[in-house]
Formats: C-alpha cells, sequence, structure tokens
C-alpha cells in the first residue's frame, strides 16, 4: 500500500488558498515554483522552470488548472494513474513546433496561460504570484497586477498535517536504517566518496522493500577526520579516505513522497585519537538534545537555538559554532524559518525542524548530531532515533 499525501490534504489545502483569495480580493493565486508547485497539486515538477515554464491556478472563484510543457506528458498520466495528481486540469504547450495539431509552443506559454484564465472569466486585476510572477501574463493580459504572496505560502507549509506526519516517521526509519548499516560497515581505508554511495544504494533498497509503490530520493555525505571540520565537505579530495582514529560527520538525508528527514550522527572510525575529540562529541550531543527538548508549542523558536550554545559555550566551544542550531524541514530539506536564533515566535504544534548544533575545530574536526524533531503540544517528537550514545558510534568491526 502505497504512502502518498492524501488528496484530501491537497484539497484542504485549496479551500485554505480560495478564502484567503477572497479575503484579499485577489482573481487567482499563480504558482510557478517546484516546491510551492507539489503543496498545491501533488505533482513533483520533472522540469526545470527557468527553461520549461509551468504554472498552478487556483482561482478565487472556480475550478484550479495547470499549464504545463509537454515534456511532462507523460509523467502526468503516470499521476493520474495512481491518483497522485490532485489538479487535472492541464494545458499542455510545445517543445517545438510541429505540423499538426498547430498549438502553442514554449515562446507563446504566457498567451496559453492568459486564455485558460480568459475561459475562467478572468481578465485582469489582482493576482497572488511568487516573487514577480510570471511576467509574459502581463504582456498577454492588460490591468494586470502582481503581489507577491511568498510569505503567506511559506506559512501554508510550515504546520503539516497528520497524515504527512506519518510519512515523516516513515521516512525516519530508513534513515535509521541507513546510519545502523553506515556503522556496521564503516572501517580505515574506504574511500569517503564510493562508501557514501554504498550506503545509498543500500538504503534505495531497503526503501523499495518496505515501499514498493511509493517515490523515494535519498543521499549520504560524510566528512572524516580534519576535513569534518567544515560543515559540508571539504570542497575537494575525492580520494578522502577513513583512517583509523579519525571522526566522521555523515549526513543521510531521505525524503518520501514529496516529505524529507535530514539525520546526521558523528561517529570515529576505531577508538578517538584525541581527549578533545571525545569533549567536543559529548557537548554536540548535549547541544543536540537540549535544542531538542526546547521543540514544544507554544516556547520561543529561539529558545532551542540558545539552549544549544549555552551547552557548547559551557563546555568551551563557545567560539567554534559555525551555524544556526537548525531549520525548519518539510517539501525542501533546508524550509522556512531559517532564522531560528532570532524567530521570537511561538513553535506551533506540527512543525518539523532539525536540530544541529554543531561544534567545528580546525585540524580536528567537527562534531554535530542531528535529528528531525516534530513540534508537539506537550513536548517534542524526535523521529531519528539512531543512538547518539560515544559507545554506540566507535567502529570497531574490522
Amino acid at each position: 500500500m502505497a504512502n502518498f499525501v492524501p488528496q484530501k490534504v491537497f484539497a484542504d489545502r485549496e479551500k485554505r488558498i480560495k478564502n484567503y483569495l477572497e479575503e484579499n480580493d485577489f482573481e487567482a493565486l499563480i504558482v510557478t515554483t517546484p516546491e510551492n508547485f507539489y503543496m498545491v497539486t501533488g505533482f513533483h515538477l520533472d522540469v526545470a522552470p527557468w527553461e520549461r515554464p509551468v504554472a498552478a491556478v487556483i482561482p478565487a472563484d472556480g475550478d484550479p488548472f495547470l499549464i504545463m510543457n509537454e515534456l511532462s506528458t507523460n509523467h502526468l498520466k503516470f499521476a493520474e494513474e495512481r491518483k497522485t495528481l490532485y489538479i487535472k486540469d492541464y494545458e499542455i504547450y510545445l517543445e517545438h513546433p510541429r505540423a499538426y495539431p498547430r498549438t502553442y509552443t514554449v515562446e507563446q506559454w504566457g498567451r496559453l496561460l492568459a486564455e485558460k484564465l480568459r475561459s475562467r472569466g478572468i481578465d485582469g486585476g489582482f493576482f497572488a504570484v511568487e516573487g514577480g510572477g510570471p511576467a509574459p501574463l502581463k504582456t498577454e493580459m492588460e490591468n494586470v497586477a502582481f503581489v507577491d504572496v511568498s510569505g503567506y505560502l511559506r506559512d501554508l507549509r510550515m504546520v503539516k498535517y497528520p497524515e504527512e506526519l506519518k510519512i515523516f516517521r516513515l521516512c525516519a526509519e530508513i534513515t535509521d536504517f541507513a546510519q545502523d548499516r553506515y556503522m556496521e560497515l564503516v572501517k580505515p581505508g574506504l574511500t569517503v566518496q564510493a562508501f557514501d554511495f554504498e550506503i545509498a544504494k543500500i538504503m534505495s533498497e531497503e526503501a523499495a522493500r518496505r515501499f514498493p509503490e511509493d517515490r523515494w530520493e535519498g543521499r549520504v555525505r560524510s566528512s572524516s577526520g580534519k576535513y569534518s571540520a567544515a560543515p559540508h565537505g571539504s570542497g575537494a579530495y575525492v580520494a578522502e579516505q577513513f583512517q583509523e582514529g579519525d571522526g566522521v560527520v555523515n549526513i543521510i538525508i531521505g525524503r518520501l513522497n514529496g516529505l524529507v528527514v535530514e539525520s546526521e550522527r558523528t561517529l570515529f572510525v576505531g577508538d578517538p585519537r584525541s581527549e578533545i575529540q571525545v569533549r567536543a562529541y559529548e557537548a554536540a550531543t548535549a547541544a543536540n538534545e537540549a535544542a531538542a527538548a526546547e521543540m514544544y508549542a507554544g516556547n520561543t523558536v529561539a529558545n532551542a537555538d540558545a539552549a544549544a550554545q549555552q551547552v557548547i559555550e559551557k563546555a568551551g566551544f563557545g567560539e567554534n559554532i559555525n551555524h544556526r542550531t537548525g531549520h525548519g524541514i518539510g517539501i525542501a530539506g533546508h524550509e522556512f524559518p531559517e532564522d531560528m536564533a532570532f524567530l521570537y515566535r511561538p513553535f506551533w504544534e506540527n512543525e518539523v525542524y532539525s536540530s544541529e548544533p554543531g561544534i567545528y575545530l580546525y585540524d580536528v574536526g567537527g562534531f554535530r548530531q542531528d535529528d528531525t524533531v516534530i513540534v508537539g503540544k506537550d513536548k517534542p517528537e524526535v523521529i531519528t532515533k539512531r543512538s547518539k550514545k560515544l559507545e554506540d558510534q566507535i567502529a570497531k568491526n574490522f
């Protein structure tokens, strides 16, 4: 049985959007970017909109529709077959001209959008858009004004539906599985990047076994030894290998049916070679747990960052914090809110965040544990469950 976000979630979003449009006197919402396109349609774009423009249009009054590139023709059919496409009224423009049947081409996609709007009785007015909006529409339709509602769309993505939270939990189980296999298989002498691909392969095979009808995307990226002091890798050294005594920071990302889970662990290939590695490890772990404990509804978001910082500073590593404690997670891996350290609104129940404070010591290494956390009514729910105990994170299977 597949675990896609059910159609009733998209139906509820459409209702909420229509209410927003009516309250603000907008003719329609026009969505043109991949993440928000998925949020309102259930369709994972298979094109880059900068070269093959698309539009998901939700009128304040009337049924929604899509403007799509012909490359997506069969992708749309597959989505309809598995009943994951919420907006089923779509018009397709051509990638290139053909003799018959004649229809709109990519250069005329704005005209197609305008004609489809007119068929809905809309011939101008105020449109809710992302950023600057689809400029070709202004060429094809007089008396058009765009209003950027990116903030509203971001807010719409923050609080998750119960059906989405179920998918997050299932995804987290796969990342935990991958973390377990990582600890069983890592050893000195392996090339780091090749090992990452091997773990990603194992993770994808397990996802296929558990969820054969679903959409899965996964990736793994690790940094070892001194290079782990750069949170996102050194930027080179494809031949980097694990060495005995090295600390390692791995990043394991899963995306199940459009929803992302982050799981990151610090580990050691054999016993740590220095006392400072152990101290930094324990401080990073305690900071991760302190931050996650603050993620409950009503508490101030910035308190999570403050809690982690207090732990790290007390341990003597305050000058080695290179980034915020966490960020929102959802359709994209890095979601809003991104400003955790400076966000003084309360946590909202059923938001999802990362908890990933880090300590980075040049020429020693990085130390970061990252959990995906669901904001609960009274307490947080940490859904990535791989152990962070030091004794469990020392690999000795060699």
